[in-house]
């Protein structure tokens, strides 16, 4: 099953194709590259009219070419989020849209709750999955993240939130460690959520590869879940690494404590506009009691 992130105004899908994708962020139209998008572009016309292009270099990263000066950062909104847009040196923009599918599911899930419910968000990056959860009423989210400069960026999307009253905390740190800690400290949260990348470094350079840590990380912040847990959200983007693997995680480690809950792994993707198209953008593993 795949989920599509359709909701979205600010943001559109306008073409994808030879392994690049053209995207209208708010007034700003965007080309950056998507191995996915392996089809051949079904709109070439469409594609002079970018502000913006992102060059891969055979030897590895890229750089933007810019048509015309851009805003140092501008803002999308989503339902009533509001997040800040930045082109960055590794092609990102600070937001992945099509994570929109999640930020509605786990938002219902905690209105549903109609209680207080306490959420941690690793691999956090720049906040957009903890200022949903946070609007939608969580008493308190943590937020952890390994690179200084995601979370400070994380901090301005509260500011645009106005979010500042509420309890969120913000961490610089390796995620696993952290899990670790906090089962020593005996704290527990009612949803955990992770984006871990395929490849990486902590604060203090520790290594992280998607492929021989995942169920170390899912298998150790499963017991800081609490006794009724809301959820559990694992997303991959990693090439090759399946749904079914993916699922087979969750089951292991979470059905097994959690006998009575349901586990169910999505493909997530972005329609295309003016075609039937989907661009693929991943896949999230959830569970939900």
């Amino acid at each position: 099953m795949i989920l599509l992130a359709d909701k979205w105004k600010d943001y559109r899908l306008l073409d994808a194709g030879d392994k690049d994708k053209l995207e209208r962020w708010n007034s700003v139209i965007l080309v950056r590259p998507d191995p996915q998008a392996i089809w051949s572009k079904n709109d070439p016309a469409l594609w002079n009219r970018y502000d913006a292009i992102y060059h891969r270099s055979s030897k590895g990263g890229g750089s933007w070419e810019f048509r015309k000066k851009l805003p140092e950062y501008w803002t999308v909104s989503y339902r009533d989020l509001v997040f800040k847009v930045s082109p960055t040196n590794f092609k990102h923009t600070g937001l992945f849209p099509e994570q929109a599918v999640n930020w509605d599911w786990l938002a219902d899930l905690v209105k549903k709750a109609d209680r207080p419910v306490k959420a941690l968000n690793l691999f956090g990056y720049t906040g957009a999955a903890t200022m949903a959860l946070s609007k939608a009423g969580c008493s308190e989210v943590v937020h952890v993240d390994a690179a200084k400069g995601m979370v400070s960026w994380a901090k301005e999307n509260m500011v645009l939130n106005h979010l500042e009253d509420h309890v969120i905390r913000f961490i610089v740190d390796d995620a696993l460690k952290f899990v670790q800690r906090e089962q020593r400290r005996g704290n527990h949260y009612d949803i955990i959520l992770m984006d871990p990348p395929s490849y990486g470094r902590g604060p203090n350079n520790e290594l992280w590869k998607i492929e021989d840590q995942l169920e170390t990380l899912i298998s150790e912040a499963a017991k800081i879940l609490s006794d009724q847990p809301v959820a559990f959200l694992v997303n991959g983007y990693t090439t090759g690494f399946s749904a079914s693997a993916l699922n087979n995680l969750l089951i292991r480690h979470l059905l097994s404590r959690y006998p009575a809950g349901k586990v169910e792994t999505v493909e997530i993707g972005l329609p295309i506009k003016n075609s039937d198209l989907v661009l693929p953008c991943g896949i999230s593993g959830r569970f939900e009691l």
